[in-house]
């Protein structure tokens, strides 16, 4: 059978390489010039290069960078085995994992670790265990997507644990959304998170090239910069690259990897109802500034800080080259400033400076000197990268 995929994300590839070992005639469409999705990678400009920052004076990355941040958890298996499958090396790691409460950083991410936070008391804290337990070795979701996390998680942990910790955090990730989300989001992180992480080695694009190279091998065919402007069925469905162009090509499946508001753009002929379902689904960007520094930023080997601050203009800090080596990078440290975002929120028309200016004063509240040691920020905006969850959720998603 003839299929198109439409987008060159691992969902894309991962799905032209299944179908290509089931024996189908697979060609991927991508408007990107590289692969990769909301994990696509890049390397700075040589010009942007700082050569005090490597003594052995090879001023380049010999990896490339995600624009937005990603890893894996040792329990992602889907990907972990089509790694393996493809031979791909993967590196594991367990990372330190740090929660920013009361204007300090505390290491968070082992039972131990939550027992000694000095910002609640005995019986908050253990308390929050044991909410935090029964979700994670609760295997039913079910019954958990008809509540809000807003309201059983106070009832679950107490109003202390709730209010200092995991408010905030619902809050910086949702937005104007965080009473709707349902437990059973919540429920997942829990259970899903694990101490270690895994990483491809030289970055995701490079994992994701090399299934291109596979899917090639195999008979497939990837093209870039090719982006799908229309889709039309009449027995088979056509593909239209520009609304200018006479360029249609015919398959007799296509498979849409794209957020659902892009797949609506394009595909005019499809039913009422199911455009209904699909109108329903809702989402956040994200702007991720990174900064590349010479010195670390969080001085502790913190890699993923999350804020627990109502007041932070930043949701999460990552630093990258807390997790990866820093030689990798030209000896540089990489800091991830990540935010999900409505798509018309002010934050999203910024330039890097200015949304540099904005996190500068809470920036400073964790290392304030951090500004004479930076060698470049740059700015990377999406317009979906986080669903919301809401109370039933299983029922509004098309089939």
């Amino acid at each position: 059978m003839r299929i198109a995929v439409i987008g060159a994300g691992f969902t894309g590839l991962s799905c032209a390489y299944t179908l290509l070992k089931t024996g189908h005639n697979v060609t991927v469409f991508e408007k990107d010039p590289s692969p990769g999705g909301l994990a696509i990678g890049f390397k700075p400009a040589r010009h942007q290069l700082s050569p005090k920052t490597n003594a052995g004076g090879d001023e380049h990355w010999k990896w490339s960078l995600e624009k937005h941040y990603h890893h894996w958890f040792t329990n992602d298996n889907s990907v972990l085995s089509l790694a393996d499958e493809i031979g791909y090396d993967v590196i594991t790691k367990r990372p330190k994992t740090s929660v920013f409460i009361d204007s300090r950083i505390y290491q968070l991410d082992s039972p131990s670790n939550l027992l000694t936070l000095p910002s609640l008391t005995t019986l908050d804290k253990l308390r929050m265990a044991s909410a935090l337990a029964s979700l994670r070795y609760n295997p039913f979701w079910k019954p958990l997507e008809k509540i809000k996390a807003a309201v059983a998680l106070p009832k679950m942990m107490g109003d202390a644990p709730y209010k200092k910790i995991w408010e905030p955090l619902l809050v910086s990730k949702f937005g104007r959304y965080s009473s709707e989300i349902s437990l059973a989001w919540f429920w997942a992180r829990i259970k899903k998170r694990t101490p270690s992480l895994a990483y491809p080695r030289g970055g995701f694009l490079e994992f994701a090239n090399a299934l291109v190279a596979k899917i090639e091998e195999m008979g497939g065919k990837v093209h870039f910069n090719k982006e799908v402007a229309e889709l039309k069925s009449n027995g088979n469905v056509s593909l239209k690259f520009s609304l200018q162009s006479r360029e249609i090509k015919d398959f007799e499946k296509v498979i849409v990897t794209l957020p659902s508001f892009f797949f609506l753009k394009i595909a005019h002929d499809l039913p009422q109802d199911y455009k209904n379902k699909l109108l329903m689904l809702k989402g956040l960007g994200a702007a991720n500034l990174i900064l590349r520094l010479k010195k670390p930023f969080l001085t502790d080997g913190t890699y993923w800080l999350s804020v627990c601050d109502k007041k932070s203009p930043i949701m999460a800090i990552v630093e990258h080259t807390n997790f990866m080596d820093k030689k990798y990078y030209n000896n540089e440290h990489i800091v991830y400033l990540g935010n999900y975002l409505p798509y018309d929120h002010p934050y999203m028309k910024m330039s890097a400076d200015e949304l540099l200016k904005i996190y500068d004063p809470f920036l400073k509240k964790i290392n304030p000197s951090y500004s004479s040691f930076m060698i470049h920020a740059s700015l990377f905006k999406v317009p979906f990268a986080q669903p919301i969850i809401p109370v039933n959720y299983s029922k509004i998603i098309p089939p």
